[in-house]
């Protein structure tokens, strides 16, 4: 195998799984968990160069072709689009989008436009749009929590994983909006030119998962 693959890994917790699962497959990974101020990093034992990127960047990367492959999340996923093939659920970074609300408010109780406070602006229409709501949505950059406590929102969609921030906040989540853990994308034109390199590699991907 010849042709050296690019891939690009989403930093945090989402390249440490990464890296975890890489090794199960044998992949000497030094390089990538000790990176110093290089951005691109190349596995000595297999024909792969990992570049570590934001998660809307990993994206950006595979669908110009930058990089063959990348691993990010459902969440971005979601909410950035794009041009790829999306061909393997890793399982790893598992959590959900839920719709919260002011503990003892009821979301779904006036006929009124609510106000929804999202840093997912994207997802959110789509779910209200799904439910054939008319709502209006407020991207929030920071704590997307404080919304609601400040009166700004009537609820918000976000990112849950234990939950324990809302209850600390007085929210609570009703209603599921979509489920989220790390994904594996490819350049469409990519797995044209070097499909049976990337078939070899998420095949390898695939074996290596359980555990993970």
């Amino acid at each position: 195998m010849s042709q050296r693959l690019r891939i690009a890994l989403t930093k945090g917790r989402l390249q440490d799984k990464s890296v975890e699962l890489f090794e199960k497959m044998g992949l000497d990974c030094t390089p990538i968990r000790h990176p110093g101020r290089r951005l691109i990093h190349s596995v000595p034992n297999y024909p792969l160069d990992a570049v570590l990127a934001k998660a809307p960047d990993v994206i950006t990367y595979v669908e110009h072709g930058v990089c063959d492959l990348g691993i990010v999340g459902k969440d971005t996923i979601l909410e950035k689009g794009g041009a790829f093939y999306e061909v393997l659920d890793l399982g790893f970074g598992r959590c959900r989008f839920a719709l919260a609300v002011k503990e003892g408010t009821d979301f779904y109780a006036t006929y009124k436009t609510r106000r929804v406070a999202s840093k997912y602006p994207a997802v959110t229409r789509a779910f209200f749009e799904r439910k054939g709501m008319d709502v209006d949505i407020i991207k929030i950059e920071g704590s997307v929590e404080l919304a609601p406590i400040l009166g700004l929102a009537d609820g918000i969609v976000d990112i849950v994983e234990t939950g324990a921030t809302l209850k600390e906040n007085g929210l609570t989540p009703i209603e599921d909006v979509a489920q989220v853990s790390a994904r594996l994308i490819v350049n469409t034109a990519s797995m044209k030119l070097h499909k049976q390199e990337i078939l070899d590699f998420i095949q390898q991907c695939q074996a290596n998962l359980s555990g993970t």
